[in-house]
Order: C-alpha cells, then sequence, then structure tokens
C-alpha cells in the first residue's frame, strides 16, 4: 500500500511547540537528575520508561518517541531498565508534568525473557554485557503499576509492541490461557498501538492544553477504556461483518480470499438474537461526499468472558480483528470485559515520506548513552551500521507480528533520507570501516511497493496483498530499490552495501533486474531467506507461497552468482512445530532437506505471540483465515514438550542425539523400513550397538541411582548454573547460518511419500 489516500488530516509536526519552546536538543535524553542541571531543567514534562537499555538510534523505540516528543518542545527524560521491586526507580527523574510513556522495549517481554519451550533465558541483547534478569515479565504492567505508586495523579501511556499485541483478550502462551486486555490488567490511562507517533503527539498536546486524559477516547492508533460506545456511533454484531459488500466499479480486491459471512449460529448466545445488520459498500458514483460506510462504525466483538471459555468465539473475534486492520476502512472494535468496555479507535494514518523522513532526520547520537561506558550492547553492535528504509510488512505471515504492530502499509523514506544518514554513519559512527551492513527493514525488497489502484488500496481487507497469489493490483517493479542500491555504492567512502534483512522471494523473481543487482552487489557470500516449509499444508496455515517461488529464486540467483563469477549460497530458514504441520510434514521437509544437502544447525520451534493469526490456530486449532463455526476446518497442532521437540528433531534429521526419535516418529508413520537404513535414501541409520548399550546403561543407573532432589532456580545459584549450562549453550542467538553440504551426489530413487508437494 502507499499512503496517497491514507493521509491523517493534520502533518505530524504542525502542532505548536510545547509553551514555545525553541530549546536546542539535548546530547541525550536525561537519564539522570545531574543531566536534568546540566540542561538547566527543573522537572521533566514526559518521562519514559523502557525495558530496553537507551541506546539513541532510530532502530530503538523509546529514542524514536523521545526525539519525537523533544522535537515539539518537551523535556523528555528516560528512566532505562529500572528496579522494578519498588518505586524509588521511577522517582530519580521526579514527578513529570505530563506524563509517563511506558513500553518493554523492542521486543515483547516475555519472549526476549523465554524461549519457545518456555525456558528462561540467561541473556538479554538489549542489556549492557547481555545480561539477562534486567526487566520483569510482563513489563509493561510492572512498569505501570510502579509509575502509578510514585505519582498517583500521573497519566501513565502504554504503547511499543507488547502493548500492541495485547490491546485485546489475547491467548497468553506462557500461561496457556486467555488473557483480559492489557490496559486493564495494567491499569493504564490509553493504550497506543502500531508506531504511534502520530497518536502520541496528539496526546501530549491535548494534556498540555490542559485536557484530562480520560476525555481522549477518539484518537485513532489508540485504545481506552469506557463505560458505554461513544455518542453517534453505530454499532454491529462482529458474525455480520464477516460479510463483504460489493465493491465498484474496481475489480474486487477479495476475491482472493473466502470471506463469506458465518451464518450459522455461534456459541455465544447473546450473539444469536442479535438483529441483523449489513453493511454495503455503495459504487463511488452514489456515494455522498465525505461519507463512508465505515466511518463512525464500531464492531461488537465477542466478550472476554466469552472468548475466553469459547475457543470457537475466540477464533471469530481474532478473524473480525484482522480484517479491520486497513486505517483506509478499518472501524473501530468494542469489546466488554466485565462491566468496562474496551474500546479501540481505528488505526493512525501512516506518515507521509516527508513525515517518516522528519522522524529519522532527527538528531540521534546513534550511539548508547554514556552512563553504559565500555558495556557491549549486542543489539546494538548488530545494527549500529545498518539503516532501515521502510516500515510496515503487506506479506501478512500469520506467525509473525509485523502486521499486527506496524500494519501493512509500506511508509518509505526518501532517497535523500536515506543517503544523508549513510554519510552521517560514515562520518560519525565510531568503528565504522565502510561497510553498511543492511539497508532494509521488515523485509528487504517492499521498499516504495505500492497498490496501483487508490481505490482498492483504501477499501481493501486482504490478510495479505502476495498470498496465495500476489495480488493483481500490487506493483512489483523494484526500480526505486535498484536505484538507492547504485546510488548508495557511488558515495564516497562506502565499500560495501549488504542487505541482511529477509528477501521476499516471491515478490524478487517478478523483477529479475532486482535480483540480478542484489546478487552481484550486495551479498556477502550468504542470503538468508525464509521459505518456513515445503508442504502446502503448513504453508497455506503461514499465508506463504510454495516451493515453486522458492525454486524460482534459487535458479536466478545461481544463474546470477555463477556469471558474476562468485560462489554465494542461500541460507534457508524453516519453523517446526507450527499450526498445521503434521509428522508427515516433517518428515517430507527432512527430506527435502537431505536432497538438497542442507543441515540446519539452528532451527526455530514455533513461539505463539499473542494476537497473531497462528497464535489463534494453535490456541484453538481452528483456521481464522476462513470462515469460524464449530464444524468449520479443525487444525492440527503440535503442542505439549515431547510432541514439539518430535518436530524439531525431524528438522534436525543429522544429530545423531535426534534419532531415537526420528526412528520412533517414522515406525508410527509406517515408513521404518523406507526411511530407516544406511543407504542414501533412508533419512536415518538403525540403531547402532553402541546405542543400544548406551540404553542398557542408562536403564541400570536408573535403577541404582539414589533419589535426589530437583534442581529448580531457587537452589544455590552454582548448582542451578550447573544444571543449566546445556539449556543455556542451545538457547544462543537464533538464526545462525546454516551449513551447506559439498560433494555428494543427489540420491536417487528416493521416492515421494504421500500428501507430498511438488517442488518445482
Amino acid at each position: 500500500m502507499s499512503v496517497d489516500l491514507l493521509q491523517a488530516d493534520r502533518p505530524l509536526f504542525s502542532y505548536p511547540k510545547y509553551k514555545s519552546r525553541t530549546e536546542k536538543a539535548a546530547p541525550f535524553l536525561p537519564m539522570s537528575r545531574k543531566e536534568m542541571q546540566q540542561l538547566g531543567w527543573d522537572s521533566c514534562d514526559i518521562i519514559l520508561v523502557v525495558g530496553d537499555a537507551y541506546v539513541d538510534h532510530p532502530s530503538f523505540g523509546m529514542a524514536v518517541i523521545g526525539r519525537t516528543l523533544e522535537a515539539q518542545g518537551y523535556r523528555v527524560g528516560i528512566i532505562a531498565q529500572p528496579d522494578w521491586s519498588s518505586k524509588d526507580a521511577f522517582m530519580q527523574l521526579g514527578k513529570p508534568n505530563l506524563f509517563f510513556g511506558v513500553s518493554a522495549g523492542n521486543m515483547d517481554s516475555m519472549i526476549n525473557r523465554y524461549t519457545a519451550e518456555r525456558r528462561l533465558r540467561h541473556d538479554d541483547a538489549y542489556t549492557p554485557n547481555n545480561e539477562g534478569g534486567k526487566r520483569p515479565d510482563r513489563a509493561v504492567l510492572v512498569y505501570t503499576q510502579r509509575c502509578k505508586e510514585a505519582y498517583k495523579s500521573v497519566p501513565v501511556v502504554i504503547g511499543g509492541i507488547e502493548a500492541s499485541l495485547r490491546r485485546i483478550a489475547h491467548y497468553d502462551y506462557w500461561s496457556d490461557k486467555v488473557r483480559r486486555s492489557v490496559i486493564l490488567d495494567a491499569k493504564a490511562d490509553i493504550l497506543l498501538y502500531g508506531n504511534a507517533e502520530r497518536p502520541l503527539l496528539e496526546v501530549a498536546y491535548r494534556l498540555s492544553q490542559g485536557e484530562q486524559i480520560k476525555e481522549m477516547v477518539d484518537i485513532r492508533g489508540t485504545a481506552v477504556l469506557i463505560k458505554q460506545p461513544l455518542d453517534n456511533w453505530q454499532g454491529l454484531d462482529s458474525r455480520k461483518v464477516d460479510q463483504l459488500g460489493k465493491i465498484d466499479p474496481i475489480i474486487n480486491p477479495y476475491a482472493d480470499i473466502n470471506v463469506a459471512c458465518a451464518t450459522q449460529k455461534l456459541a455465544d448466545p447473546s450473539l444469536n438474537d442479535a438483529p441483523t445488520q449489513v453493511i454495503t459498500i455503495q459504487p463511488e458514483q452514489h456515494r455522498p461526499a465525505k461519507q463512508k460506510p465505515w466511518e463512525k462504525t464500531y464492531i461488537q466483538l465477542p466478550s472476554y468472558d466469552h472468548v475466553s471459555q469459547d475457543k470457537v468465539l475466540y477464533a471469530h473475534a481474532s478473524r473480525v480483528m484482522h480484517q479491520e486492520t486497513n486505517p483506509g476502512c478499518a472501524r473501530a472494535l468494542a469489546q466488554y470485559h466485565g462491566e468496562r468496555l474496551v474500546w479501540i479507535n481505528p488505526p493512525a494514518y501512516p506518515l507521509t515520506m516527508e513525515e517518516i523522513d522528519s522522524v529519522f532526520g532527527l538528531p540521534y547520537q546513534r550511539i548508547p548513552h554514556p552512563a553504559y561506558g565500555d558495556a557491549k550492547i549486542p543489539a546494538y553492535d548488530m545494527i549500529k551500521f545498518s539503516i532501515n528504509i521502510m516500515r510496515g510488512c503487506f506479506g501478512g505471515c500469520t506467525f509473525c507480528s509485523i502486521t499486527e504492530h506496524e500494519g501493512r502499509v509500506i511508509q518509505s523514506r526518501s532517497e535523500d533520507s536515506i543517503i544523508k544518514e549513510i554519510e552521517t554513519i560514515r562520518d560519525s559512527v565510531p568503528g565504522f570501516t565502510g561497510v553498511i551492513s543492511d539497508l532494509g527493514g521488515p523485509t528487504a525488497n517492499m521498499y516504495r511497493l505500492k497498490c496501483k489502484s487508490p481505490k482498492a488500496e483504501q477499501t481493501c481487507r486482504r490478510l495479505s496483498c502476495v498470498f496465495p497469489d500476489i495480488c493483481h493490483h500490487m506493483n512489483t517493479n523494484h526500480e526505486h530499490t535498484i536505484g538507492l542500491y547504485r546510488r548508495a555504492r557511488k558515495l564516497s567512502g562506502i565499500k560495501k552495501i549488504l542487505i541482511a534483512s529477509g528477501v521476499r522471494y516471491d515478490i524478487a523473481v517478478e523483477d529479475p533486474a532486482y535480483v540480478k543487482e542484489l546478487v552481484e552487489h550486495h551479498v556477502g557470500g550468504y542470503l538468508k531467506i525464509a521459505p518456513e516449509h515445503t508442504e502446502k499444508g503448513p504453508l497455506d496455515k503461514m499465508m506463504k507461497p510454495t516451493m515453486s517461488s522458492y525454486e524460482a529464486f534459487k535458479n536466478m540467483f545461481e544463474k546470477y552468482s555463477k556469471a558474476a563469477g562468485k560462489k554465494q549460497y542461500l541460507i534457508p530458514y524453516f519453523i517446526s512445530a507450527h499450526p498445521g504441520t503434521t509428522d508427515l510434514d516433517m518428515v517430507n521437509l527432512a527430506l527435502w532437506l537431505k536432497e538438497n544437502n542442507f543441515k540446519l544447525d539452528q532451527v526455530q520451534n514455533f513461539y505463539p505471540s499473542p494476537l497473531a493469526n497462528a497464535t489463534t490456530m494453535y490456541h484453538t486449532e481452528k483456521n481464522p483465515l476462513h470462515k469460524v463455526s464449530k464444524d468449520s476446518e479443525q487444525v492440527f497442532t503440535a503442542k505439549g514438550g515431547r510432541q514439539r521437540k518430535i518436530h524439531k528433531a525431524i528438522l534436525r534429521y543429522h544429530v545423531p542425539e535426534n534419532w531415537p526419535l526420528i526412528r520412533e516418529t517414522l515406525k508410527k508413520l509406517g515408513l521404518a523400513r523406507k526411511l530407516i537404513g544406511k543407504s542414501p535414501q533412508h533419512l536415518v541409520p538403525p540403531e547402532s550397538r553402541n546405542e543400544q548399550q548406551g540404553v542398557l546403561q542408562q536403564q541400570q543407573f536408573a535403577t541404582n541411582k539414589p533419589a535426589q532432589s530437583a534442581v529448580t532456580r531457587h537452589s544455590g545459584s552454582a548448582q542451578f548454573k550447573k544444571a543449566n549450562s546445556s539449556t543455556s549453550k542451545s538457547n544462543k542467538a537464533s538464526g545462525k547460518k546454516v551449513a551447506k553440504l559439498t560433494g555428494s551426489k543427489k540420491p536417487e530413487n528416493w521416492g515421494i511419500l504421500k500428501n507430498r508437494t511438488s517442488r518445482k
């Protein structure tokens, strides 16, 4: 999507500066009273509380928010990674004049602290020296409560990815239950979701003008608690919005997905008696000026009490919520939690190119705050020479949270803005050697891609612009990206421009000129892409393209690498245990890996993040990509530690420790004779004599071993550290490069198992 018709009525930086201030930007936003005194401040207008270390860099959300507020004349302080055991750390900068802004940081605190198997991590890339334990579980809740304890009368505004993904009732993987909207549990005054510069500046301005925060119920991109729906708004039963009206005269942009209305009775009795109301979008020539059917309209979602008890209703509510993400036509959402109503306004309008240039052009120091001294912050070291060229993603992958947080609209920076940032890095960032590590974002090759039809763009409710096929309205010409690459390479002092962000290969193959440019100049030996799986069943649940797209890209990649005289390799990433994946699917994926000479060193087990469509599948075992009912499609889901372990083991078929589990699974599938053996066509070897002896020894040891107390995190630190050393090693940073085998010939007579999809 572009932003041509999706612009706000008011430019981002059009508000009068607070108290008409024209102060010079602070070298760093202050983290102490001493720094405030050096700036001549007696107080802060706004204090940001964040779970990350403070790095003054545009890749860190709190730095962006802080500098954006500073540009409007506000005095902004930062409390980074405070001691949450008491309110004292939250009072170190004094009482803010306007509000506290709370965020867990660049990552969800639960995903940051726990592995996909719910094991505690012992490191944190956003903390000095990679030290773990510097933020609490559910950081938004804890920080907000401490802010309220410190200064009860000060409003608390919550935002960031953790708050965004919990704005309605949501399944929580770590407690295995449906939790309420975070705004209730945190007792916050207002929640901002998505990239929140626009709603944040409006909240700050209205507070600065003396308006009470409880009166701010109509700001786009926010969620609030109210007692009843807003006046002059029309309510719709959520069952009825699953029927899309006729869109004329443009081609129906929903034709590629099944979005028929669920006409059967749902499990929520209160919805079965609701009056029938259907929205019909009228043709443009009959529509009154400035009156659109989605304006002043809200959708009544099933209540928290219902979705927490009824999985069908949960899947239905999730489906409806995901259809209301287009800022051009999204309706407000309302969900009762007991007697209180969580009111979610439509998404904020995306930033224009001029606005996003202004945000990225603010005076960032591009280094960590001096308070950290020589301590290393791994997340900063990874991105300090990279540049974010755009926001958003229209891929819609069901396991990814980008769409729920940043949205499908691609917000691109101008070429001049990006080039200026490269020059800034070259001239001012310590340790720069002439190599830009990435020009990218959520996806490497969506820069300035947009919908060709403004009318379709404004009214489209597709969950993905590229699944099941690339929408015919979508422009796939990469000329702007190619032009950016060429201009960046010509800069004095720049030796290499690498592309580290993932390439969406199904879009790339539509423009071979882009693939050629990428392969010839911007691959450092390896290029990562993410097919995620090989089988159609799981791929459909992921909303990912088939392997034919991968093969087409692979052929182009190898062709242009050979022409350039370079030895370069693709690094494919895969997910195990994703909803919709059977044991047989995993075996077929393992056979594909072996046939193509891949051995995966690191595998990501599916991680159910809040609000994602795949998480809905995991929790409900229903498919929210189609209409939901008690009788609708049942989605097989690998749950429980053992089943998830089996899927992960199959994906790493080459590791001897995994062979017993794989053999057991193959026997259950009736594939033991076909896939257990010593020849090349077999997946794993038969059990060896040494393995048999090892099993006997373990059984004897278990029989004679005296009982011991369990070791937990509450045991002595040395004992716990020793017991968890192996876990710590297995949880190193994900995304480790794949080792590509060489020298072995492609096996003959592999045979295709039943349900195996084509690998063209």
